[in-house]
């Protein structure tokens, strides 16, 4: 992947001094971060908490990392390893010197197929290393729902799980050894005892082996007897006899040490899979019919209930999935996979399901789903979870605390059904899904965090404390303890046990100095000046220009993003544009959505919604909105922006760039009229680098050329009458930069039978959507742009003609803007409804029977990139049914991100785009 430097504005001007900074910058290669705007965004994670770090280290080797480390510790500063920021539970917030690996140590540094072994860097994402384990046939198994996000190392100092433990156990059953630097220096390999090296680490073996002869008795007395169990230490990993000291490490959240290196166990590619959808009327009926479903040996049983699949019916990515393969309106379904070598075997363990299903009182309760395209769509589903429960609008969220409690099987009916109760008596409800096959259930009470919540927070706790206890299962069991649970850990291990975690923890670290507060010493888990919404939190928005009603205002809308960090992703899908060639927080989905929360309460001085800082968010944000849909909270970044741009340029004044890109429209008809002077005068040895000096247009990309024939001038005043009408729209860049296209769309539409009425309005200014000037914070500009085209249109549309646009980010405008703009406008409303691209106005014709007429030719073939706003609105896929209907087509969809350009952003930050460009177009040849 192509790297490209971030763009950085705010320095530390607004940090205060201090001396490791200095220090750090002298002797670290890396990224040393101190200033207000980058500490806020490291300051969060997916919990609840927000607690400002000492400064950021995103070092560029281990060496360096190491080498930070021990400045801070020498300092008496803590250190915080970080990955991907997504933890539940507050692992990787604190008031330390954060080191995130995940930038730039993320080398699969060694594979062997014959030993099915890996040695990774801590910052390999999940679903990285497993494109490259896939042409081995081989795959890490512990397969997490943030897998396109989470980083191994963060993956093994959280001892995660993922779906299918039930087969292939979890982190601490597939690391086999660590090498890792402790808190003074000592750099080694944790592994096997009998392959230990360091003289240091060897004598931590020896510690812990005699700590597991005195302790055995308490430890086999008070460890749960369930499969699913992350609290603490892994005492039970200690004995002399097999002992692995790469397996205290893992779970232990940063505590003990930094990691520099993992070897982990893989496991074969299953070769085939089948699916089985379990309905159930009732979610007691589901969580009984767990115990039996697992003596069926599936790899998987995934709870999603009511609540999940309501809420995804409403995420426009995931709707099409739920209508596809869920039945009904069942209180659950349970995912139950069988994977394996014998296709006909999986396929048979399926059908056993549905027999076990009518056993149980359920017939025809199975949706078989044998295709692998299928299991994917629904999986995906599934692994969203976390998101879809946070997309619930206002202060009221689903919220990580009792998340992960693990009960026996046989309990887990009455559990859920108790645990149900207590909800009800505070006076909420609450969200289950996840590892039933486990008895671990995601479960999260809706609450307030910003009102009485923290006071519910409590009485919950204690209350489904009382219940594991009841039913002699886990309060960790997957997520691990960080902030919000470590308090417990004493209650359920007893002193003897806790007092040998903090033995453990003075070997490794003896000044307490790596990741304080977590699992040895935590604090209380409601002590809420901890915690994200701090009693003095009161974000306050200026006037804003667009409509936020659906939110509650521009700060709810803000406050969608859980940090749960989906947008950190490379795989599938447009999201995030910069991310993906910058790797840097601040340019990311949900470092921008930090940004802003943090400027809208004050955090980030007076300047507030138009500071510096929210500014240099934006610089790289390309309005791709592919975050409107692929966020499943559905946080609107391109909208955010452009409320952003108009206060911005309200305070500060729009500059020449501006101006040129904004005003395109203005003076498009001028430029268009001296088409030959214009062009020839851009081109003028010199007119580049004046531009790129004047108006920061990049001189290595040409600026585009203007049609002397813009095609509207060139049309009739109105088509005849008596056939299907159909309303052409001449955006701006087509008619005066390509008016060949307009030509060639209005073709295509009278060969196919439609008689095309060019729009306008009742003057000769052509009509305007308003998009460029929606670029440039000219809102009121695109606003008076936006009436007039309503105005001009809303009769064509009453009457039922169709509105048909040819460039995406200006016919979207009408379904998207235009709403925002003017809200409550039922023409508005009407306009967006009837308006189409070309593509999707044809796929929609040949969807309801259209038969055309096609011209005898070569079979053609199409490779095809998506226009983000395309694939923002779902409407890709109206283009490649266009294609493919073409007689012998081959149609290959490019799995791309932003091609770069985004209107005028390839002429501002060119490296950038041509980054962006290379990592999305030129893998496809």
């Amino acid at each position: 992947m192509t790297s490209a430097h971030p763009i950085r504005f705010t320095s530390d001007r607004d940090a205060p001094l201090h001396p490791l900074a200095d220090r750090l910058r002298r002797e670290v290669d890396g990224d040393v971060l101190f200033d207000r705007a980058s500490r806020g965004r490291y300051a969060t994670d997916a919990s609840i908490y927000q607690i400002d770090p000492v400064g950021v280290v995103v070092p560029r080797t281990a060496e360096a990392a190491v080498t930070a480390i021990q400045i801070a510790i020498e300092s008496g500063v803590p250190v915080l390893p970080r990955g991907g920021g997504t933890s539940q539970c507050g692992q990787t917030v604190g008031a330390a010197l954060v080191i995130d690996a995940s930038r730039h140590l993320n080398a699969v540094v060694e594979v062997d197929p014959q030993a099915r072994q890996a040695v990774v860097e801590p910052g390999v994402v999940l679903d990285t290393l497993n494109a490259q384990l896939k042409r081995h046939g081989l795959w890490f198994p512990v397969d997490v729902s943030t897998a396109a996000q989470a980083t191994l190392g963060g993956m093994a100092g959280n001892n995660s799980c993922g779906s299918r433990s039930i087969a292939y156990g979890y982190m601490v059953h597939r690391v086999m050894a660590i090498d890792a630097c402790l808190a003074d220096g000592t750099r080694g390999r944790f592994g096997p005892a009998a392959e230990i090296s360091h003289p240091a680490v060897r004598a931590l073996s020896e510690r812990a082996a005699a700590l597991w002869e005195r302790e055995k008795d308490e430890i086999e007395a008070r460890f749960p007897k369930v499969s699913r169990r992350v609290a603490g230490y892994n005492l039970d990993c200690l004995a002399r006899e097999g002992q692995n000291l790469a397996k205290l490490l893992v779970g232990s959240e940063g505590t003990l040490a930094w990691f520099e290196r993992l070897t982990l166990d893989l496991a074969p590619l299953p070769k085939h899979k089948a699916l089985g959808v379990a309905h159930f009327p009732r979610f007691y009926d589901a969580m009984d019919a767990a115990q039996h479903i697992v003596k069926l040996g599936p790899c998987a049983v995934e709870l999603v209930d009511r609540t999940m699949i309501e809420l995804s019916r409403a995420i426009p990515a995931f709707a099409p999935t739920i209508n596809a393969y869920v039945r009904g309106q069942p209180d659950a379904i349970l995912l139950v996979e069988f994977a394996g070598e014998d296709r006909d075997e999986q396929v048979r363990g399926v059908k056993r399901l549905g027999e076990l299903m009518a056993d149980l009182g359920f017939p025809g309760g199975v949706v078989e789903l044998l295709e692998a395209g299928q299991q994917r769509e629904l999986w995906e589903v599934r692994k969203a979870g976390l998101n879809i429960m946070m997309s619930m609008k206002g202060d009221g969220k689903p919220v990580s605390f009792i998340e992960d409690c693990a009960v026996p099987l046989e309990h887990l009916a009455e559990y859920t059904d108790k645990l149900s109760e207590v909800f009800r008596k505070h006076g909420t409800e609450g969200t289950f899904y996840a590892h039933a096959s486990v008895g671990c259930l995601h479960v999260r009470p809706v609450l307030n965090m910003k009102g009485d919540g923290r006071l519910r927070m409590r009485a919950i706790a204690e209350e489904a404390a009382d219940l594991v206890r009841r039913y002699k299962g886990a309060y960790s069991g997957e997520h691990g303890d960080g902030l919000v649970r470590s308090e417990w850990i004493a209650p359920f291990f007893g002193p003897r046990l806790t007092a040998a975690l903090s033995e453990i923890k003075g070997w490794f670290d003896p000044k307490g100095l790596m990741n304080p507060g977590k699992i040895v010493n935590p604090p209380k888990q409601d002590d809420r000046s901890l915690f994200r919404y701090k009693p003095d939190y009161s974000p306050r928005a200026p006037a804003t220009v667009l409509d936020w009603s659906a939110w509650g205002g521009l700060p709810g809308a803000v406050e969608m993003c859980n940090n749960n960090g989906h947008c950190r992703k490379f795989d599938a899908g447009t999201m995030c544009p910069s991310y993906r060639v910058t790797r840097d927080e601040a340019h990311l989905t949900r470092g921008r959505a930090n940004t802003l929360r943090l400027a809208l309460s004050g955090q980030l001085g007076s300047e507030g919604f138009v500071s510096e800082a929210v500014r240099e968010a934006f610089e790289l944000c390309v309005s791709c909105k592919g975050c409107r849909r692929e966020c499943p909270t559905g946080v609107d970044m391109a909208r955010m922006k452009v409320e952003f741009l108009h206060h911005d340029r309200a305070a500060r004044g729009f500059s020449l760039r501006d101006r040129l890109v904004g005003m395109l429209p203005a003076y498009a008809p001028w430029a268009s009229r001296m088409a030959p002077l214009v062009n020839a005068a851009q081109k003028l040895p010199g007119v580049p680098r004046a531009l790129q000096a004047l108006a920061g247009f990049d001189a290595r990309r040409p600026l585009p050329s203007f049609s002397a024939d813009p095609w509207l001038a060139s049309q009739p005043p109105q088509a005849k009458r008596g056939g299907r009408e159909v309303l052409l729209f001449a955006d701006t860049f087509n008619n005066y930069l390509e008016p060949g296209n307009l030509a060639a769309a209005r073709r295509v539409l009278e060969a196919a039978g439609y008689e095309v009425v060019p729009a306008r309005a009742a003057d000769a200014r052509p009509l305007c959507c308003g998009r460029t000037y929606l670029s440039a914070g000219m809102v009121d500009r695109a606003k008076a742009e936006s009436a007039r085209m309503i105005e001009a249109l809303s009769p064509w549309i009453e009457r039922g003609v169709p509105v048909v646009g040819l460039e995406p980010s200006c016919l979207y405008s009408l379904k998207d803007e235009f709403l925002a703009m003017h809200p409550g406008d039922a023409r508005a409303k009407e306009l967006a409804e009837g308006a189409f691209t070309f593509e999707s106005f044809l796929a929609r014709a040949l969807r309801e029977g259209a038969k055309p007429a096609w011209r005898e030719g070569a079979a053609p073939e199409f490779v095809v990139h998506g226009h983000c706003h395309q694939k923002a609105f779902g409407a890709f896929e109206d283009t490649l049914a266009l294609l493919r209907a073409v007689p012998g087509a081959r149609v290959t969809a490019i799995e791309s991100s932003c091609c770069g350009m985004a209107g005028s952003f390839g002429h501002e930050h060119y490296d950038v785009s041509m980054a962006m460009g290379e990592a999305s177009l030129r893998p496809a040849g």
